[in-house]
């Protein structure tokens, strides 16, 4: 007689992580989309109506630390992800966005992106305090990112 042997995910897991969690069942969520690599649900903590996070099912801390491939997955399906919920939320824009460490912000160390569906008038604003830069320093800083990028 066969026994059946558990098999391990495909991807890295942190089994302290949340969002690892959800990914294996042990927390429930609102999902609204699963495939191999990726999963989207509703945020428990909604900034506004709709707010939805896609993440990958491998446990990477941020976009700094994601392999590109699964970048590239999550990239193919954010668009028609941001699309349905503008749709479901009777929107015609949304703010996507990331945020990569404790810094920038980020809460859960798991690569996410909140899809925030925006109307005209709800009451939510995100601080865009803009700065200055100058010529060199503008220079400076496109001499560098361009060297990291080699």
């Amino acid at each position: 007689m066969a026994t059946s042997v558990p098999t391990q995910p495909a991807y890295p897991t942190d089994g302290g992580c949340i969002f690892c969690k959800i990914v294996a069942g042990q927390i429930p969520c609102y999902k609204v989309y699963e495939d191999a690599q990726m999963l989207a649900f509703l945020d428990i903590g909604p900034i506004v109506a709709g707010h939805t996070l896609l993440i990958p099912k491998g446990h990477y801390a941020s976009i700094l630390d994601v392999p590109e491939a699964v970048s590239a997955a999550l990239g193919a399906v954010l668009p028609r992800l941001a699309r349905a919920v503008c749709a479901a939320a009777g929107v015609a824009a949304c703010h996507v966005l990331t945020n990569a460490g404790a810094e920038a912000s980020q809460s859960v160390g798991h690569l996410h992106y909140h899809i925030l569906p925006r109307r005209a008038g709800d009451g939510y604003h995100l601080p865009w305090p803009a700065g200055k830069v100058t010529p060199e320093r503008a220079a400076e800083l496109v001499r560098q990112i361009s060297a990291q990028m080699r």
